[in-house]
């Protein structure tokens, strides 16, 4: 069966994983474990780009309105916002592409602000996703896991981290929060492979809000450069358009859209975490996770509900 040959491939790359792939323009699906709610890390931000985006269309917002971020107020993150050193002044429209293209958790969090949470909790209940846990900013996120694992906060386990008398005691601090409460499905960002899929799918289809908004999502999606995970298994004349998610040694996540030349078009997430806490899943485990689902629903001639 197909769902044991993907989860074969899933144990194959050293990894738990969830998959939930459909048809855009069609009726076909398939779910692997895509009812089971995962940490989602970066994910998430395609429903904050959503709300952002409806919300400009809905004349709520100007997406041209200004905003200055400063450093003092930046979110950790590796890159973008976060490695200023001056204030930075941008319209809120290019804040959302540094969100959704290089995956800024600085830009996440203006937007997360400005938009509202718990407005992007109640599009998503609109829509039919129940299985999403958003609990607030990425900072938020960042210093409960911190707290769980005891210390005072984010910036106090990084300067324990970058301070450590060894890479080997750095990296058993940083083990020490992958273990922690905080990092656990529920309580940091959360969703289901299946209602992961099903967005993109409504917004593929222009049903997850305006369609000036829905298209103006799906343009900056396409402008993603860290399309390293479910791209790797597609030949390069298959269009690719995701959105990433990573916590180093404990979780890859890839979700967006795969459209091949032949016109059809699929929805698709993947999920993972390591079978060992702290190592890294390779990003090609994704792509041949999702390599094996699609070639399924592109072969599979089983009349599929709508």
């Amino acid at each position: 069966m197909i769902e044991e040959t993907i989860g074969e491939v899933f144990a194959a790359g050293g990894c738990f994983g969830s998959l939930s792939a459909a048809e855009i323009d069609g009726r076909g699906r398939l779910s692997v474990a895509g009812a089971e709610l995962a940490v989602a890390a970066s994910t998430v931000k395609i429903a904050i780009g959503l709300e952002f985006f409806c919300q400009a269309g809905e004349g709520e917002l100007d997406p041209t309105e200004r905003v200055v971020v400063v450093p003092a107020e930046a979110t950790a993150g590796g890159q973008g916002l976060c490695i200023a050193e001056d204030p930075v002044e941008m319209s809120l429209r290019d804040v959302a592409r540094l969100m959704l293209t290089i995956s800024d958790n600085t830009a996440t969090d203006v937007l997360i602000r400005r938009v509202g949470i718990e407005r992007v909790r109640a599009r998503l209940a609109g829509l039919g996703s129940t299985g999403f846990h958003l609990p607030g900013t990425i900072q938020h996120e960042f210093d409960t896991a911190a707290r769980d694992a005891g210390f005072a906060g984010w910036g106090a386990m990084a300067d324990a981290v970058r301070h450590a008398a060894s890479p080997e005691e750095g990296e058993a601090l940083w083990q020490r929060v992958l273990a922690s409460p905080g990092m656990r499905p529920g309580r940091i960002s959360s969703a289901t492979a299946d209602d992961l899929a099903a967005l993109v799918r409504a917004i593929w289809r222009d049903e997850a809000g305006p369609a000036e908004a829905c298209s103006n999502l799906r343009r900056t999606l396409g402008q993603q450069r860290l399309t390293r995970k479910i791209a790797t298994g597609f030949e390069p004349d298959v269009l690719v358009a995701s959105k990433s998610g990573t916590v180093p040694g404990g979780v890859s996540n890839d979700v967006g859209v795969v459209a091949f030349p032949d016109g059809r078009r699929y929805a698709i997430a993947v999920l993972t975490r390591p079978l060992t806490p702290g190592t890294p899943v390779h990003d090609d485990v994704l792509g041949t996770a999702a390599r094996t689902a699609l070639d399924h629903l592109r072969t599979d001639r089983t009349p599929q509900a709508q």
